[in-house]
């Protein structure tokens, strides 16, 4: 299990976040983004477009990770400590930022430290049906859920259980045979 802390940012309607269902699994936090939030991101790793590709090799922790884990848990979020799970330092921690394209740099502004940077690989297509009224979307976005799963799995944590109530759930597992 890889516990992961996800940031959401203010504007996010709860009605369609596919997250939302995993809310009071032990092994996720969830913050929402409000002005004066600072979450200290270094030993976590980071969901970004402009990472390397994420491998299974990114969930070992370090000595250094190991040692900065209690740490970390007590004072990482402006908006209160971690739960114990996050002290343990077995693995790195995830962090996933939950937001639209276009809102993003909003919640990056609250993340200090250095995180490790890495993004999922290319070809993976998201199974909902999304259409933006705004602007494009990166190739490749998917929704955070099935982001949070497919990071989750290749970090080695391969846990369907975080999409049991995501709608798409078949389609999207299907659309990664052969892929990872």
């Amino acid at each position: 299990m890889i516990p992961t802390v996800v940031i959401r940012h203010p504007k996010e309607r709860l009605s369609k976040c596919s997250l939302e269902p995993l809310r009071g699994r032990p092994d996720l936090v969830f913050f929402k983004a409000k002005p004066g939030l600072r979450f200290d991101a270094t030993g976590f790793v980071l969901l970004h477009v402009e990472g390397e590709v994420l491998s299974a090799a990114d969930a070992v922790s370090s000595d250094e990770d190991k040692a900065m884990a209690q740490q970390r848990a007590a004072t990482a979020c402006s908006a209160g400590p971690l739960p114990p799970v996050f002290a343990e330092g077995r693995v790195r921690p995830f962090l996933l930022l939950d937001s639209t394209w276009r809102l993003l740099p909003q919640l990056e502004a609250c993340l200090i430290g250095t995180p490790l940077r890495r993004r999922l690989p290319d070809g993976i297509r998201t199974a909902y049906p999304r259409v933006s009224k705004i602007g494009a979307e990166p190739c490749g976005g998917l929704a955070s859920v099935e982001a949070l799963y497919l990071a989750r799995r290749l970090l080695g944590d391969d846990d369907p259980s975080l999409l049991d109530a995501y709608y798409w759930k078949e389609p999207f597992l299907a659309g990664l045979d052969g892929i990872v």
